[in-house]
């Protein structure tokens, strides 16, 4: 039973769908996935599997990392990542994930690490509205009062104001639009978080 899958996005691209209309696609590679660790709630304190992937040679991993994966698979790999399960008595160590059990039509939940861009004011950030751009109105990208007076004499916890955008975990839903097995590609309909080459937490939904 696939749980997910990790992959890397490539980027962008069009297909068009059955009825001839454009789509707006993002291309993934899936990584092949193996399961190191079965976590329960007896061990652990909560459901769950741990899947390696991002192969690797054995000599560019650390001892500590050589010696989990010798006990639980049969590949070295240099990354890992957790599925939330129900029952984990359905999963085996070193079971096998991969882009050939995924299908058309699945429907997922993808989530990696948004785009960072630096520190940017509240239009940017918040969009908010800019002030009169004619000659003299000294307030054209200002953030204006951000206080409420002698009481309480203090700024709100939380108040919109200029700071650090971008660079945030988030989570998407989706539907897989295409597999390519030969390739270890796959094409999910719209935009997914990240840049290039930025890694994806494929969660299955249905």
């Amino acid at each position: 039973m696939l749980a997910g899958v990790f992959g890397k996005k490539i980027g962008m691209t069009q297909m068009f769908d059955t009825n001839g209309s454009i789509l707006a696609i993002t291309l993934v590679k899936i990584f092949y996935c193996q399961i190191s660790q079965i976590k329960t709630i007896d061990t652990d304190g909560y459901n769950a599997i741990q899947l390696a992937y991002s192969e690797k040679e054995e000599g560019d991993i650390n001892r500590p990392l050589a010696g989990h994966l010798k006990k639980s698979v049969n590949r070295i790999f240099q990354k890992f990542g957790e599925f939330k399960v129900s029952n984990p008595d359905l999963y085996k160590l070193e079971e096998g994930f991969s882009v050939d059990q995924l299908s058309v039509g699945q429907h997922v939940k993808v989530t990696g690490k948004s785009i960072g861009k630096g520190f940017t004011g509240n239009q940017k950030r918040h969009n908010f509205s800019r002030g009169p751009m004619t000659h003299g109105s000294k307030n054209h990208r200002l953030p204006g009062s951000i206080g409420a007076g002698s009481t309480p004499g203090r700024v709100y916890p939380g108040k919109k104001m200029a700071g650090q955008l971008g660079h945030k975990k988030i989570t998407t839903k989706s539907e897989i639009f295409f597999v390519n097995e030969q390739e270890n590609i796959i094409a999910l309909k719209g935009a997914v978080p990240g840049p290039k080459g930025g890694k994806l937490k494929i969660l299955m939904t249905s």
